[in-house]
């Protein structure tokens, strides 16, 4: 079976965004997309209490996805799209539905007057604990598509030359490819850690090492410029903090590309710094690539 772009639905504004970013996902891709909508049942002793409340529930669980499956049939013809019901708790019954997707793609809340996301508990776990490709995208983003404000704005890498991964170089340059918008491929680099304690970079010590890290980006990318010729490549590697860099650059990005390494600790699995951060205060839409 082929997969599909998965998206997770509860009728939120931020969801609906997804629900559209996916339907425009896929056709770039020739997939179809799947709405899912997941609710955890009420207890049987409190349903028998409260039967008028759990038709009302069953009622919106059953109209949410049926409605916004219609509208994405109205504005996208050519795209393919069913719907699944989903019951459990809902960071767990979306971890599973990823498994058979070629994508994840959830809604997250905008931080008003500041941009960026607000990542739920839901969204977090999903993201630490499946191996497929997650979006997230705000609620801005649909409203943004419409006035053709993400034409030609190109995809955002960020890359770390200690363990380049080909799942997530892999990942952006098809974006990039399919979206025939440049790639802009950021990396930032810090001094050895015992110029962390007062020890000032000389200019001609900074030079050579930002020559030495750039060097390193342009050799990462050897390769899959060959493979995508097509495909413009900006390369930034900087001084300084990787999420700063690349929060800077997604303002004027369609699509913020990042890794999260597949590693469980004591904790359980997690979320690296720099992924996280950019979770958080991105403002264009976030895929996270997992890999080893």
């Amino acid at each position: 079976m082929p997969r599909t772009i998965t998206v997770g639905l509860d009728g939120s504004p931020e969801s609906r965004a997804a629900a559209e970013w996916a339907a425009r996902e896929a056709q770039l891709r020739g997939l179809p997309v799947k709405l899912v909508h997941t609710w955890e049942p009420i207890p049987e002793h409190l349903a028998e209490a409260t039967h008028r409340g759990v038709e009302t529930l069953q009622h919106w669980t059953e109209r949410i996805p049926r409605e916004a499956a219609e509208g994405l049939r109205l504005h996208h013809p050519g795209v393919e799209v069913t719907t699944e019901q989903l019951t459990g708790p809902p960071a767990e019954a979306l971890a599973r539905a990823a498994k058979d997707a070629e994508l994840l793609v959830l809604g997250s809340r905008g931080l008003s007057g500041f941009g960026g996301f607000v990542v739920g508990s839901i969204g977090l776990v999903v993201v630490a604990h499946t191996e497929r490709p997650v979006v997230l995208v705000r609620a801005g983003e649909q409203a943004a598509h419409e006035h053709g404000t993400d034409e030609a704005r190109p995809v955002v890498l960020g890359l770390d030359v200690g363990h380049p991964d080909e799942a997530l170089l892999g990942f952006a340059f098809d974006a990039a490819a399919r979206r025939k918008v440049p790639l802009r491929v950021v990396h930032g680099w810090n001094p050895p850690p015992y110029y962390a304690y007062g020890m000032a970079l000389e200019p001609a010590v900074e030079r050579e090492m930002a020559k030495g890290d750039a060097a390193m980006v342009t050799e990462v990318l050897r390769p899959w410029r060959q493979k995508f010729p097509d495909v413009e490549v900006v390369e930034q590697s900087r001084y300084g903090s990787p999420s700063t860099l690349l929060l800077n650059a997604s303002k004027d990005a369609s699509l913020v590309v990042v890794g999260r390494r597949i590693r469980s600790s004591s904790v359980g699995a997690h979320i690296g710094p720099v992924t996280h951060a950019v979770l958080h205060h991105a403002t264009a839409p976030v895929a996270v690539v997992a890999h080893d």
